[in-house]
């Protein structure tokens, strides 16, 4: 083969992958590192919020009983550990999730290296859980991302060593005869910020690909703690189902 054939195969193969990781809601390539990152805002840590009736505690700084993986536990918290991730036992749909989380002080932090894991909503949808404080990234990664899709609307990040708080308010699909019937929306809350507002999710979680729904999903399935080979820590984790209540609701005429 002629050099001057190669070279234009290379080109145009090359042109091919570029373009075919391009968001269409966006105009940015997945992970483009000139995407512009988000303004940097103060945040207050919303600590210790107590669980709503009817929740599941997921961890309370006493035991992995409600998770499949038995992580270490270090004074009330815990720490992400090999091995690997850590998923609840319990399947979820639609739900209202708080997590406390923090990034240990004495970590060396560089890019996407030393202060990564992320929450997978239904093992698929990530809220990406990153040091962001100072630590700078590509935009669609950093903390409160919507992995690969969305950066957060502002930066609320606080510094290492520091506890930080999600509250996340996840609406799951619906299918209907194996097709997308509704997509997944996502409402976001970073130490009482909110980073992201009703915000269209375009599919599950993937790397370095633009997102796109499957054929089939499954109405719950589990939430899932990520482990990036980093020891994040966590407490105070607990989901309330939101699962829409079925049939109308019927008001009674107030009687005189």
């Amino acid at each position: 083969m002629k050099k001057s054939t190669l070279t234009a195969l290379l080109s145009t193969s090359l042109a091919a992958t570029t373009l075919a990781d391009v968001q269409p809601w966006s105009g940015y390539h997945v992970h483009e590192k000139s995407r512009p990152t988000p303004q940097k805002v103060e945040g207050i840590p919303q600590l210790g919020t107590p669980a709503p009736a009817g929740a599941d505690i997921i961890f309370d700084g006493k035991n992995t009983d409600a998770l499949t993986k038995k992580w270490p536990i270090k004074d009330g918290a815990l720490v992400a550990s090999a091995l690997g991730d850590n998923r609840t036992k319990k399947d979820f749909g639609s739900c209202h999730i708080h997590l406390e989380w923090k990034i240990p002080a004495d970590r060396k932090v560089k890019g996407q290296q030393g202060g990564n894991s992320g929450i997978f909503i239904m093992d698929r949808y990530e809220v990406q859980i990153q040091e962001s404080h100072t630590n700078v990234t590509y935009a669609d990664g950093q903390a409160g991302a919507l992995y690969g899709q969305y950066p957060p609307l502002v930066n609320a990040s606080t510094a290492k060593g520091q506890w930080q708080s999600y509250d996340i308010i996840f609406t799951a699909p619906t299918y209907k005869d194996d097709k997308l019937k509704s997509p997944a929306y996502i409402t976001v809350i970073h130490n009482g910020v909110i980073i992201h507002n009703h915000q269209k999710l375009h599919g599950p979680t993937v790397h370095k690909t633009v997102a796109k729904y499957p054929a089939k999903h499954p109405a719950k399935a589990p939430i899932r703690l990520q482990f990036h080979g980093d020891p994040v820590e966590y407490k105070n984790f607990w989901v309330k189902d939101l699962t829409p209540r079925s049939g109308a609701q019927k008001s009674k005429p107030v009687s005189e």
